[in-house]
């Protein structure tokens, strides 16, 4: 995992578990709700949560497809020399 993966991870899962505990607060002090509105609550939370990581992890792949790595295109520049100059020499 990515530092920048993680630390979206990380972020989404405090906003959300924050978010969550803000709706229970005003839930419970302010509005009357019978038990599955608690239930319904968390489990929308839930639902956003994955949904947002999933959408997250998805752009990320589209992304990191167009991106390559630096370590590896050094290695296969050197690869091809070497192999440019067996192939000179044979």
């Amino acid at each position: 995992m990515k530092k920048k993966d993680f630390i979206f991870t990380f972020g989404l899962t405090l906003l959300t578990g924050v978010l969550w505990v803000v709706g229970e607060v005003v839930m419970g002090l302010w509005i009357a709700v019978p038990t599955w509105g608690h239930i319904a609550w968390f489990a929308g939370i839930v639902l956003v949560t994955l949904t947002i990581s999933v959408i997250h992890s998805l752009m990320e792949d589209e992304a990191g497809e167009e991106h390559r790595d630096p370590k590896r295109e050094k290695y296969e520049r050197k690869v091809s020399k070497r192999r440019g100059i067996t192939e000179e020499d044979d």
